[in-house]
């Protein structure tokens, strides 16, 4: 068979349009299913275990575990990329996003605390409206912004990716039921072997493979999120190539790798993560949750005011510096899209919650990160058509 169809499909699937996509229609997917009259086969295959002993997850559990650890390997490969040759190499650039980050996740952590003060389950899922989904974002960039500079769209893989690390951090310190000193210790020296095989050139899978993989399980183990390992490797990975290189180690992976996150990874833990009820009497009964409602309002207008605002404030004190070609109507309408939680605020809901209060999160989660999609869309083809018009 030839490889040319297989090398055609990858590459499309590496593109932000074809890749958000595929997850909007993972996400449909799994609504529609878990709606309709045999739901009980989605709930049954979403909870089916496997695996050996201790390590017997659910599928749904090894999409959020192990799937997204794929998903922020890749993300890790660009962001430390961008750092070290790209767009964030100057430090006023690499900083901005960082702050843009930090506001994006207090403002929105305020907002919903403010709204939800005081109601049952607030104060395990103030955390949710934290995130911001850098798959969905990209694409609906992507789609809607293609009129735009290319530093938008390392503005928002930047700080999306912070602000997802933030969330995971708040997962680790306050859902960590218990901590695994040795397995830490464990993923910290395979983390320096990794670190050290990259510094002396070392190029073979055969070793890099069973370092990933043991790494996972170590940090799995250790009782932090397993998604960590993917960022950790990520960021350590060599972006810069060497005289005798056709590309570096983060440059030949990510083009590797990017097919499987955007076609595979990201769209399974959306089918096994958006599947809640939306049903009339549901989404009332969200609607009459505070706690659905303070995420709601954390992630559509905390998400907005937390990045813009902290981003304006950062550029006039001159802390950091503006993206290249980037206007201030155009961070604006990239900051909607922080709104788009989505994949890490359902894994924050699942997390904090049970039962039907984590169903109507997760519903609010949706709403939201569809509200937030929407008006970013409408502002970004504004954006666009501005910036063509003579």
């Amino acid at each position: 068979m030839s490889r040319r169809p297989v090398a055609e499909f990858a590459r499309y699937l590496r593109t932000e349009t074809v890749g958000g996509m595929v997850l909007l229609g993972a996400t449909a997917i799994a609504l529609l299913w878990a709606n309709s009259p045999v739901r009980g086969s989605y709930e049954a295959i979403r909870t089916f275990h496997i695996g050996p002993g201790h390590l017997s997850l659910s599928l749904e559990d090894w999409a959020k575990d192990g799937l997204l650890a794929l998903f922020f390997f890749v993300a890790g490969l660009e962001l430390k990329r961008e750092l070290v040759v790209g767009e964030l190499s100057r430090f006023r650039a690499a900083v901005l996003p960082v702050l843009a980050a930090i506001g994006g996740m207090a403002v929105p952590i305020g907002l919903a605390l403010a709204v939800g003060w005081g109601a049952p389950g607030m104060s395990e899922a103030w955390a949710i409206p934290a995130a911001t989904d850098i798959a969905f974002a990209l694409g609906v960039l992507a789609i809607t912004g293609s009129g735009l500079p290319s530093s938008a769209r390392v503005f928002l893989l930047s700080l999306a990716v912070v602000d997802d690390l933030g969330a995971i951090v708040i997962i680790a310190i306050l859902f960590t039921a218990t901590f695994n000193l040795v397995a830490a210790a464990v993923a910290v020296a395979l983390l320096a072997l990794y670190a050290y095989l990259q510094h002396k050139r070392v190029r073979t899978s055969w070793l890099y493979v069973p370092i990933a993989i043991g790494t996972w399980l170590a940090v799995h183990e250790s009782g932090v999120h397993a998604t960590i390992a993917g960022v950790a490797l990520g960021l350590l990975t060599r972006v810069k190539k060497d005289p005798y290189e056709v590309a570096a180690p983060a440059v030949r992976l990510e083009h590797r790798l990017q097919p499987w996150s955007a076609g595979f990874a990201v769209p399974v833990f959306a089918l096994f993560a958006a599947g809640v009820p939306v049903s009339p009497t549901a989404l009332g009964q969200m609607l009459n949750d505070r706690v659905a409602i303070a995420v709601i309002v954390g992630l559509v207008v905390g998400k907005l005011i937390g990045i813009f605002g902290a981003t304006f404030l950062a550029i006039k004190m001159k802390i950091g510096e503006k993206p290249t070609g980037m206007g201030w109507r155009d961070i604006l309408a990239v900051s909607m899209l922080g709104g788009v939680g989505f994949t890490v605020s359902l894994l924050i809901a699942d997390q904090a919650l049970d039962g039907p209060a984590e169903q109507r999160a997760k519903a609010a989660v949706l709403l939201a990160s569809a509200l937030a999609s929407l008006l970013a869309a409408a502002m970004l083809v504004r954006r666009s058509r501005a910036r063509r018009a003579p």
